[in-house]
């Protein structure tokens, strides 16, 4: 059966979605994980319990408060007002501020755990050899991390393509703008337009077996390259 331009429409906006919330948790995450696998401050067990809280919330509890956070009366949402903005709910970026804050964990857990197995002893090397701390970590720590890199990017990717319950209560289901693929099954249920929400579920069972067939793939590779 062929896609309905609405369906077309929804994948592009969840590939879009996906594709900008994936690049930007690898440049929010990469730090943090760096961080949380390296500090001994007292804040790291707070930090690392609120990095990991979207794992335990119920979506729509952690839909709502960042719908309250970006109305017209949080905090969010009096900042970009007062900047000319308006609100950024029921718009792209809004699902794009949602994406992140609920895909983080999966995003930092796969990097923070690469960066503990690499231990202290590669930038101690590095700091003998006179590399800087910021040269030794692109250099060394970065390229021995590649693995969980990666598990992150997939992770974050797969992850986002499949939120609903963030999704709806932040962005609601408006075509073209905030309708993505999880959403327009949830439209074609509703209209109780089977078939068309078979060939979208479809998809999804297809890309969520590819991703969980790649990082299979992948561990095992890593686990033929590693001692």
């Amino acid at each position: 059966m062929p896609l309905s331009p609405e369906a077309a429409q929804a994948i592009r906006l969840t590939l879009e979605l996906a594709t900008a919330t994936t690049l930007l948790l690898l440049l929010i995450s990469t730090p943090l994980a760096w961080w949380l696998a390296n500090t001994r401050s007292r804040w790291r067990a707070p930090v690392n319990a609120f990095v990991t809280l979207p794992l335990v919330l119920p979506p729509t509890v952690l839909g709502f408060y960042l719908l309250v956070l970006m109305g017209p009366d949080g905090a969010v949402g009096r900042l970009t007002t007062a900047l000319g903005w308006g609100t950024l709910n029921f718009s792209f970026t809004g699902l794009l501020i949602g994406s992140i804050v609920f895909s983080l964990p999966f995003a930092v857990q796969p990097i923070q755990h690469a960066f503990e197995a690499i231990g202290p002893r590669p930038m101690e090397v590095a700091a003998t050899l006179r590399a800087r701390p910021l040269d030794a970590f692109f250099s060394v720590a970065l390229p021995l991390a590649r693995p969980g890199l990666l598990t992150a990017a997939i992770l974050s990717f797969a992850h986002t393509v499949g939120e609903f319950g963030v999704v709806l209560m932040i962005g609601g289901n408006i075509p073209g703008q905030t309708r993505v693929v999880s959403t327009q099954i949830y439209g074609h249920v509703e209209a109780m337009e089977y078939a068309q929400a078979h060939v979208l579920a479809a998809g999804m069972v297809v890309l969520s077996f590819a991703v969980l067939l790649a990082l299979a793939l992948m561990k095992r590779r890593v686990g033929r390259v590693l001692p």
